[in-house]
């Protein structure tokens, strides 16, 4: 007697975290306008941050800085990092929600026998953190931050940790994105992309040339299915 496995048997696909999964810019922009206004400086406007988001809460302090006018000495920036990461601790998740059927998607693509990862240059505290407050932690096989990759996102080796931490090979892979981050480890690791157009990024996605571009969650499943059907549907002997 033989039995069809779920079409997404054997395959894998890693999400980013900060744009893609969660809309987290009112958290984290709030806190770095907190630090602004600490330092008698003008609040970022959130439409002028988002672009700053996605390669780390450093680089998007220094952003954030330059764009009020200053530039940081490497002391100065490790301080606000310090400051940044103490109070973003505390109000990870007061405004930041999962994006429209983000949820019902995670659901789809478990049960069509995915596994999923979270391959994101936020810390992995924080990004547990986040996940557990949203209740999404339990769809994901592996959460992978900066400081658990020999190298962040653009590298490859960001991507690749993340699948295998999830059981997963990087042939049978998909990434799913919004920003340059994401399409650079997609390429460099082999895997397919998907970029999502409500993220955070400065460069339209269309022109990061994504296998795939969805404009909602309600896309993403089948999006995944053209891109790694290949995997499957298989035939099991019982």
């Amino acid at each position: 007697m033989t039995s069809a496995s779920p079409p997404l048997t054997g395959a894998t696909v890693a999400f980013d975290l900060d744009g893609t999964l969660v809309d987290t810019a009112p958290d984290l922009i709030g806190t770095l306008n907190v630090l602004l206004d600490e330092e008698g400086l003008a609040p970022l406007p959130l439409a002028d941050a988002r672009p700053f988001i996605g390669n780390g809460a450093r680089w998007m302090i220094e952003r954030g800085f330059q764009a009020a006018g200053q530039t940081l000495s490497p002391v100065r920036s490790q301080t606000l990092f310090d400051r940044f990461i103490d109070h973003y601790r505390a109000h990870i998740a007061d405004e930041s929600r999962p994006f429209p059927g983000c949820e019902a998607a995670l659901v789809a693509l478990r049960e069509a026998g995915a596994r999923l990862c979270v391959c994101t240059n936020k810390r992995t505290e924080l990004s547990v953190a986040l996940l557990d407050r949203l209740d999404l932690s339990p769809y994901f096989d592996a959460i992978v931050g900066a400081d658990l990759a020999p190298a962040i996102k653009p590298d490859a080796r960001h991507l690749q940790t993340a699948v295998a931490a999830a059981g997963g090979d990087i042939a049978r892979a998909v990434l799913v994105g919004d920003a340059p981050p994401d399409a650079g480890a997609a390429r460099a690791a082999g895997a397919g992309l998907i970029l999502v157009t409500f993220g955070y990024t400065s460069i339209p996605p269309a022109d990061l040339h994504p296998d795939i571009l969805a404009d909602s969650f309600d896309e993403i499943p089948d999006a995944c299915l053209r891109l790694l059907g290949a995997c499957g549907p298989r035939t099991e002997t019982l």
